[in-house]
C-alpha cells in the first residue's frame, strides 16, 4: 500500500498500477541481485582471460545498475512506492545469490548467462503486466530492458565458448 504523502498522481486504475508495480519491483530485486553478482564475479574472476572478463563484467554491472533507477522510477511514476533495503530485495529476488570462495570463469559466465536469460523473462513478465493495465509507457521501456539483457546474455553465450 502506498502512503498518501508518497502517491504519485497516475490516469492508470490503482489496481492495474499495482500489478505493475509488484512486477517492477520483482525485476528490480533481480536486478539489483545481478548487478551485485556482476560485481563480485567482476572483483573475484582469475586466470588467462581475466582482463577480457574483468571488463566485460564491470560494463554489464553497469549497465544493470543504470536499470535499477529507471526500474524504481516507473513505479513511483505509476503512483507506487518501490524496494526499500537489501532485505527487501532479499524477499522479491528470484536470481540465486552467489556466495561460493571460488567459482571458475567458465561457471562464472555460465550462471550469469543463465540469470540475465531469467531476468528477460522477468522483464516480460513486466511488458505482459503493463499491456494488461494500459502502461504503453512501461511496456515500451520494458523492451529496452529485455533487449539489454538478451545481449549480455548472448556476450556471456559467446565468451563462455571458449572459456
Amino acid at each position: 500500500m502506498t502512503a498518501p504523502d508518497l502517491k504519485t498522481p497516475t490516469d492508470l486504475k490503482s489496481n492495474a498500477t499495482k500489478s505493475v508495480a509488484d512486477a517492477l519491483n520483482g525485476a528490480l530485486a533481480d536486478s539489483f541481485a545481478l548487478y551485485l553478482k556482476t560485481k563480485n564475479f567482476h572483483w573475484h574472476v582469475s586466470g588467462p582471460h581475466f582482463r577480457d572478463y574483468h571488463l566485460m563484467f564491470d560494463e554489464q554491472a553497469t549497465e544493470i545498475l543504470t536499470v535499477t533507477d529507471l526500474i524504481a522510477e516507473r513505479v513511483r511514476k505509476t503512483g507506487n512506492t518501490t524496494l526499500r533495503s537489501i532485505g527487501d530485495v532479499a524477499r522479491h529476488q528470484s536470481v540465486k545469490d552467489n556466495d561460493a570462495d571460488f567459482v571458475n570463469p567458465a561457471d562464472m559466465l555460465k550462471e550469469l548467462r543463465d540469470d540475465n536469460l531469467a531476468l528477460v523473462e522477468t522483464f516480460r513478465a513486466v511488458k505482459k503486466a503493463a499491456a494488461d493495465a494500459g502502461d504503453n509507457a512501461t511496456e515500451g521501456i520494458a523492451d529496452d530492458w529485455t533487449d539489454q539483457a538478451e545481449q549480455r546474455a548472448w556476450f556471456l553465450f559467446e565468451a563462455a565458448r571458449g572459456a
